[in-house]
């Protein structure tokens, strides 16, 4: 399939088409402080999101109080960015944090960008506190300095992202902060549950299970009371492959899931306990899909979509409700501004722009449009893991574009691990038949441009890309993907077809400009819509 003409002409034609925000920021003060409780590679096993085999009683309870998201997405399938979006409400190839921050790689955030810390502390004149509690794992530190600080820059990731102990004891610290000097918060914390651990420390279980348990050797986490579940009563996803192995990691998954629920208990006991429950807005979420495959790294469905609860506390704010609004991690970064009342929407802007605060909606639905859509942009996981992806995904079409399709998609160290992707790995390798609905040769390669009608084919199995039935819709939303990379600012626009000159004589209107991959393909055809330089 030939790439849609719009990805050759100069690129700032294509901004254009402009719409007035439909809803407006609301101001209410008895929202006075935010909580932001994260997990790490969490999906929706929970009760609120209807798995009737994970218990969850905290985050049910806290769905009950507030509004369970069923539209949400992350921007981006990866821990750092991911978190990195979030705290700066810019898409990962626009804020700089390409990939993991970690190691001798490092990514980081560019030296301008700003995240709500810093933000918060400049615009209130120092008078919000902000905190972190948990995993961090972004930086640089001078573009993410929170006030208060206990994450794995100071303690083991284990000891400050999984036991809820230590994590009650510094939000009990903080909070007592805030109370002392009568400063509305900003607070992050950060649980290292449900995420895999099996490939640093398997002694530990998969997913770190074990750890705190009270079993011989894996010592005690005071406030967890580990919940076991017996593997041979779970039922497996659909996108998953229906084995006993599968099942046996769902169940350690629970397990760990479980711990990050009563993390989840003991903060917000804490809070209560400050007298803060009554004026804080309480917002859950993870920053990406589960670590199986199909999941955390890819753009497919359990790799983007989120779980997200918001509980206000203000008296007209919905409760025990469902909203269908597709919103976008990204969107977090604008609530919490609103929250503290330094958010103004922009009247003209974009039809395609992917950020906004999520605050009107927890007071009315907005009327769903079928032009709905959100953004995403995948770079690197770990450093090898070179494999750019962008997204566009309305309310029933998602369109995938694949800029290293060339490349095989490649596995992170966890997951390659994992009991499920080397089985997976095994029976490939020994030619036995495997119950999973794709193979693995169709999951490492990948074409250019994938289009999925997701109401019809929610497990994303038919690409639609080539039917003429679905042109009008692949040319629509490329050119609506397309739009969103250069309003965004992406190095990679012009990719993989063109390289992309914004300098010297391009300076004020940037081109994408010829590679020859066309012509050497014997594509003659489509090597004129390029501009020669």
């Amino acid at each position: 399939m030939s790439l849609p003409n719009q990805r050759f002409i100069t690129i700032f034609a294509l901004i254009g088409c402009s719409y007035p925000l439909s809803t407006t920021s609301l101001r209410n003060d008895e929202i006075q402080n935010v909580l932001i409780l994260l997990a790490d590679d969490a999906g929706f096993e929970s009760g609120a999101y209807l798995n009737k085999f994970c218990q969850t009683p905290n985050l049910d309870t806290l769905a009950q109080r507030g509004l369970i998201f069923n539209n949400a997405f992350t921007s981006v399938s990866s821990c750092s960015p991911s978190r990195a979006q979030l705290l700066t409400g810019q898409a990962s190839h626009s804020n700089g944090m390409y990939g993991l921050h970690q190691g001798v790689h490092n990514f980081n955030v560019l030296p301008s960008v700003a995240s709500l810390p810093n933000v918060l502390r400049e615009k209130s004149q120092g008078r919000i506190l902000s905190g972190i509690i948990g995993k961090k794992h972004v930086g640089a530190a001078k573009n993410f300095q929170f006030d208060f600080e206990q994450t794995e820059e100071q303690h083991s990731i284990n000891q400050i992202g999984r036991n809820i102990t230590n994590i009650r004891r510094y939000a009990r610290e903080f909070l007592a902060q805030a109370k002392k000097e009568a400063r509305p918060f900003f607070l992050l914390i950060g649980f290292h549950d449900p995420h895999r651990c099996g490939h640093i420390t398997p002694q530990y279980g998969e997913f770190c299970e074990r750890w705190g348990s009270g079993e011989e050797g894996m010592g005690v986490i005071p406030d967890w009371k580990p919940i076991y579940y017996d593997w041979r009563n779970l039922e497996v996803p659909a996108h998953l492959p229906d084995t006993d192995v599968v099942r046996q990691e769902l169940a350690a998954q629970y397990m760990t899931t479980s711990r990050l629920d009563q993390g989840v208990g003991v903060v917000l006991k804490e809070l209560a306990a400050h007298g803060y429950d009554s004026n804080t807005l309480v917002i859950y979420t993870s920053d990406n899909g589960p670590p199986f495959p199909g999941g955390r790294t890819n753009l497919y469905e359990r790799g983007v979509r989120e779980p997200l609860i918001i509980s206000a506390p203000t008296a007209k704010a919905r409760r025990h409700e469902t909203t269908a609004a597709m919103s976008s991690l990204l969107d977090i970064y604008n609530t919490v501004l609103d929250a503290f009342h330094y958010y103004t929407p922009t009247d003209n802007a974009s039809q395609d722009d992917s950020t906004r605060s999520l605050l009107p909606i927890l007071y009315e639905e907005p009327q769903p449009m079928e032009r709905d859509a959100i953004f995403g942009s995948q770079n690197f996981h770990e450093i090898t893991m070179n494999y750019p992806m962008r997204m566009v995904r309305t309310r029933r079409f998602k369109l995938i574009h694949n800029l290293n399709f060339w490349s095989y998609f490649p596995i992170d160290q966890d997951l390659y691990t994992s009991p499920t992707f080397q089985q997976i790995l095994n029976a490939t390798i020994n030619k036995q038949p495997f119950p999973w609905y794709k193979s693995l040769r169709d999951y490492y390669e990948r074409p250019e441009w994938e289009l999925y009608d997701i109401k019809a084919d929610p497990l994303e199995r038919n690409n639609l890309v080539g039917i003429s039935k679905y042109q009008s819709v692949y040319e629509e939303l490329s050119a609506r993907l397309l739009r969103w990379q250069v309003k965004t600012g992406d190095p990679w626009r012009c990719a993989p077809h063109a390289v992309l000159e914004a300098q010297g004589v391009y300076r004020d209107s940037p081109v994408c400009l010829t590679l020859g991959h066309d012509a050497i393909r014997n594509r003659l055809e489509q090597y004129e819509k390029y501009e020669l330089m």
